[in-house]
């Protein structure tokens, strides 16, 4: 259960708009729930502020389809992350309302409830440095389109030509914090973080020649950066970055 519809129901109640008996028949539902395979954590939003999200990667279609099902009924909705195609399929033909990015191999069921609105009116920038990083930073994006952050992109903006970088101020100026997802050499945080005063969380990916040894190159680059102040995630880990760039943007909330 998410926090905002606690506190709306809390609300109600000391508003005499619902009794205490009422607040309690919404509450009373076990907080984990468990199944063969897993066991569903509903209360993960009510402590941390999100939902649980799955982690489609693993999982048979039947597993992710009945996780989803679950998670669906509480009316929180749900976020699956590197799914199959089998996965989406599935998913797309049970939950009519899915947001489905190939790209991002991410599947999203908004929750029930309108009240879940912007839990950050701040926006986050994502920073490619190639289209081949793509997959990854879409995955970010769509994290933060499902707790409802503002994003905006700058696409393809490598040191190869860091022109294209920097005629983009304006985007720079105007994010609260840059996600930059870069392969190969992985020096394109390095070069936003000296350009801005926000959070910078770098996530390398898998992208590159053969020395890049699958992104381990970049990785090494990112928490080698002269930048001060980069925070750096794992490997092809567009998720975590978007989850790191949340905690940051509510960090202020008092929800």
């Amino acid at each position: 259960m998410r926090r905002d519809r606690v506190r709306a129901l809390l609300e109600d109640i000391a508003a005499g708009r619902s009794t205490i008996v009422q607040g309690l028949d919404a509450l009373d539902r076990e907080p984990t729930e468990t199944l063969p395979f897993a066991s569903i954590d509903h209360h993960r939003a009510l402590r941390s502020g999100f939902p649980e999200v799955v982690f489609g990667e693993g999982k048979t279609v039947d597993q992710t389809a009945a996780i989803c099902e679950r998670l669906a009924a509480r009316g929180d909705g749900f976020l699956v992350t590197r799914t199959n195609d089998e996965q989406r399929a599935a998913l797309a033909s049970q939950f009519a309302s899915v947001r489905v990015n190939v790209l991002a191999r991410t599947v999203h069921l908004p929750g029930t409830s309108d009240s879940v609105g912007a839990i950050s009116t701040r926006t986050a920038l994502i920073v490619t440095a190639g289209t081949g990083d793509l997959p990854v930073a879409e995955e970010a994006a769509e994290t933060l389109h499902a707790l409802a952050i503002t994003v905006t992109r700058l696409t393809d903006v490598g040191v190869a030509g860091i022109h294209r970088l920097l005629s983009q101020q304006e985007a720079l100026r105007g994010a609260a914090v840059v996600i930059v997802v870069a392969g190969m050499d992985g020096a394109l945080p390095s070069v936003v973080g000296g350009l801005v005063r926000v959070p910078v969380i770098a996530v390398p990916t898998s992208v590159g020649y053969g020395a890049s040894f699958g992104g381990l190159a970049a990785l090494l680059t990112m928490l080698n950066s002269c930048a001060a102040g980069i925070t750096v995630c794992n490997i092809d880990n567009g998720f975590g970055a978007a989850m790191a760039a949340a905690r940051i943007l509510t960090a202020s909330n008092d929800s």
